[in-house]
């Protein structure tokens, strides 16, 4: 372990964030985000994968000829610019085990993504922190992490997936899943 390493924690791009149970921010209680981008100097940028808009792209773009794009579900992908609509697309690399995910993609890009087969996703807002904000909760343990995994494509309901995330990654960590979601009044 070098140095460096040891006093600056590890980007974490690639990664999933799964709020604590006791996360007590509404804008993120029992969610799971997607890490797209993260430097402790730079700050931290991703979506929110479990929290379905119950909309398709089609009904917040009434006017555009979409295709297929107007079927895509959109997701409240985090409190930050909640007034804009992004793409994005996801990809389950399966040699490498990772997810890879391309952000801000235009609406020609998001149609191109989905005739090669990805996963799209409209994403109302995003989530993102500060250089050294999100440093400061993890150290906190506002944040679980943990590396992608299928999953996250594949959990029907979408709003199902913390659940289903804690549950894949061991016995301690379903026992969290099944913790009310307000703990003081257990």
């Amino acid at each position: 372990m070098s140095e460096a390493s040891s006093t600056e924690p590890a980007p974490i791009a690639g990664s999933l964030l799964l709020a604590s149970p006791v996360m007590d921010d509404p804008n993120f209680s029992r969610t799971v985000i997607f890490m797209a981008a993260h430097s402790a100097k730079d700050g931290a940028f991703g979506y929110i994968l479990n929290r379905p808009l119950e909309q398709k792209v089609g009904d917040l773009l009434p006017d555009q000829n979409l295709g297929a794009l107007g079927d895509v579900p959109v997701f409240v992908g985090g409190p930050v610019a909640t007034d804009k609509l992004a793409f994005a697309s996801l990809q389950w690399n399966k040699r490498k085990r990772t997810l890879r995910c391309q952000t801000h993609l235009s609406v020609s890009d998001a149609i191109a993504a989905l005739k090669r087969g990805h996963d799209v996703r409209g994403f109302v807002g995003y989530s993102g922190w500060t250089g050294g904000q999100l440093e400061n909760e993890l150290r906190r343990r506002s944040w679980i992490t943990t590396r992608a995994r299928p999953l996250v494509l594949t959990a029907d309901p979408p709003s199902e997936l913390w659940d289903a995330i804690l549950h894949d990654m061991g016995p301690v960590f379903g026992l969290m899943a099944g913790m009310p979601a307000d703990v003081k009044l257990n």
